[in-house]
């Protein structure tokens, strides 16, 4: 039986002037599959081998096949460019002669056109392929990731805390926290280098942008010292400052921001008072 959004072995059976014709199961030319010429990736083929393909639905919803394999196929999460926006939907390049379709109904937050976001691939009442962004319940907490290790991730969502929903490798749930990150980030980011710093009983990941604590804080001193110095020596921000204000101008959190003037004051660099922070 031949299946839809995946890849099949099929026999050839004839060819013709603008392709080869696939043998589709039954007696019935009318249902055998066409891999059109164009499609072949420049293989050789002859009548009676057996091929890999993936099969999907031309525009006159017939099977066609393919042997430039797309980027995802039925049942998978995949991270796609959005390339068009119409009446019905938008629609996705999954690397198939023919784009694939995301309903309306089954987009959970605006899309621009030319960006990328996560999707499930699947099959719709009409037996066409199709997407959808709600790719939550198709997420795994199967993993063997262990705390320490640097992964890749996007995000696709975010919780009412701000926590930012995480997809890793395209198939694992994780998070990271709120007080975790300090740059804006939006749905479709793809993000590199996280760190493992927590597994949470239900089999997510714990996930942090943010750098070993040591490195940080050099990183934090620098962009402080930069800061003032290219302010004549003086800056607003001081350990009263309010915490949304450090994030923005620094990203970093306040206990690692008063972490970091606390070194730089020892060092006999910098002095502090009511109105901000001056150079020593």
């Amino acid at each position: 039986m031949i299946k839809l959004g995946e890849y099949n072995t099929l026999k050839v059976k004839r060819k013709a002037e603008f392709g080869y014709f696939l043998d589709g199961g039954t007696d019935q030319s009318s249902d055998d599959v066409l891999l059109h010429n164009r499609l072949t990736a420049k293989n050789i083929i002859e009548v009676g081998d057996e091929v890999k393909v993936f099969i999907y639905k031309d525009s006159e919803g017939r099977l066609a096949a393919t042997m430039d394999y797309p980027k995802a196929q039925l049942g998978e999460i995949a991270y796609l460019k959005v390339v068009a926006h119409t009446k019905i939907g938008s629609f996705i390049d999954i690397g198939l002669p023919k784009d694939i379709l995301v309903p309306f109904k089954a987009q959970k937050y605006e899309m621009t056109k030319g960006n990328r976001y996560l999707f499930y691939i699947y099959e719709d009442k009409s037996g066409r392929l199709a997407a959808t962004t709600d790719i939550f319940p198709y997420l795994s907490v199967e993993h063997s990731y262990n705390i320490g290790d640097t992964v890749d991730g996007v995000v696709y969502g975010f919780q009412t805390n701000k926590s930012a929903s995480i997809c890793v490798d395209n198939k694992y749930d994780a998070v990271i926290l709120h007080n975790e990150y300090f740059t804006e980030l939006n749905i479709g980011d793809k993000l590199e280098g996280l760190k493992v710093i927590k597994l949470y009983e239900d089999g997510r990941i714990g996930l942090t942008p943010r750098a070993e604590r040591k490195d940080e804080l050099d990183v934090l001193e620098r962009a402080i010292m930069s800061y003032i110095e290219g302010n004549d020596g003086f800056m607003r921000f001081n350990d009263k400052s309010a915490p949304e204000d450090i994030a923005t101008v620094f990203n970093s959190s306040k206990k690692n921001f008063k972490r970091a003037l606390g070194v730089l004051m020892k060092k006999g660099l910098l002095i502090q008072n009511e109105e901000g922070t001056f150079l020593k």
